[in-house]
């Protein structure tokens, strides 16, 4: 009777179910590692010296251009060799030569090849931390300080301009808003997180350049400003969403007793309840200022893609995320480009992951310890 007591009885339900997850879960983090060493391995290529030229490979199907198409004939021999005969005659026929012209060609072929040949002589880094970006022609030149630059700004004015509509927005949720009101603010917001950021690139594309530049008579229609608000309009409901957590987390005699002590209700909200939720805030921002440096579509669209070393905020930029998204597609396997494209994924991830990993450790059990009174 004892051991039918203790006795475990197998469910099989639960051991399919927990058998399942285990196996997704463990399939997924293989696949991200996968995935990162993929990305990593791709990008180790412009250190390794194993890229394969770009003007040495050709797609395919391509056909060289100096190359004569073959001639298929089914006369006799006698025809073949005429036609042999009349066609080394002619390839044999005196070129027409003019010294002037030959003066003018011989310095310019000679300026070209110092400059490839000083472009090989570069080296990778140098190359890299160069002010231009221009990864086709017989100089590939692979300057990364440009797209930097086209991030920052777009960054910059996205955070300028998303991180007080959400922090205020989500003052106002909590604090001063109704409760009717507030459930409709809150999922209103949040749903605008799943916003497809292409139809948000096509707005600003559309609406917002030509705006901005009636108003501010702008030279560019599309600029950092426009792809700025672009991106602020991304990041706005991940700054709202948590600083609004933070806000509702903050224990509510911290309130009760500033208004006890004769404070108004902003009062309380800016000098007691937002410095208290502060960490939980700062956290918010960082994480959309990770949202906005890896935003792809929203940045390809409404910025004018075009890499200027600048730092006017009317002018075209061109950000990293921007420029994998735009040639990936059409570069060549294997070469240096393609590496270099790499190289700039492997960048975003660690600037991201940076940025995430502040936020959890720092931030985060910052808030907590707090609010605990530890």
């Amino acid at each position: 009777m004892k051991s039918t007591l203790t006795k475990r009885k197998v469910r099989w339900g639960e051991w399919i179910a927990e058998t399942g997850i285990k196996v997704v879960a463990g399939a997924s983090i293989l696949l991200i590692v996968l995935i990162f060493i993929f990305v990593f391995r791709e990008a180790a290529g412009i250190f390794s010296g194993k890229t394969v030229k770009s003007e040495n490979v050709r797609p395919t199907g391509a056909t060289d251009l100096n190359s004569k198409p073959e001639e298929y004939s089914i006369s006799d021999d006698t025809d073949t060799a005429a036609q042999a005969t009349d066609t080394k005659a002619e390839s044999n026929s005196p070129d027409v030569y003019n010294p002037e012209i030959e003066e003018i060609k011989k310095p310019a072929e000679t300026a070209v090849s110092e400059t490839v040949a000083a472009s090989q002589n570069r080296s990778i880094w140098e190359n890299l931390m160069s002010k231009v970006w221009q990864p086709v022609g017989e100089d590939p030149k692979f300057g990364l300080l440009p797209l930097f630059i086209g991030t920052a700004k777009a960054t910059f004015v996205a955070i300028l301009i998303g991180a007080p509509l959400g922090i205020l927005a989500a003052v106002y949720s909590a604090f001063f808003a109704k409760r009717w009101l507030r459930e409709i603010i809150k999922p209103t917001i949040e749903i605008l997180a799943g916003f497809p950021s292409v139809v948000v690139g096509f707005f600003c594309l559309m609406i917002v350049a030509s705006l901005m530049q009636s108003l501010f008579g702008l030279e560019y229609r599309l600029n950092a400003l426009v792809g700025g608000f672009g991106l602020a309009v991304a990041v706005i409901p991940i700054i709202f969403t948590i600083t609004d957590d933070a806000l509702t987390s903050v224990p509510k005699t911290y309130r009760e007793a500033s208004l006890a002590l004769g404070a108004t209700e902003w009062e309380t909200a800016f000098k007691v309840m937002l410095p208290a939720a502060l960490p939980g805030v700062v956290a918010a921002v960082l994480l959309g200022i990770g949202r906005a440096f890896g935003e792809t579509m929203i940045a390809l669209m409404a910025t004018g893609n075009a890499a200027i070393f600048s730092g006017s905020f009317t002018e075209p930029v061109r950000t990293l995320a921007a420029t994998i998204g735009a040639e990936m597609g059409e570069v060549i396997w294997g070469s240096l480009h393609y590496n270099i494209l790499f190289f700039v994924g492997v960048f975003l991830f660690i600037i991201s992951f940076c940025i995430n990993l502040v936020t959890e450790l720092f931030f985060k059990t910052r808030l907590a310890s707090k609010l605990q009174g530890v």
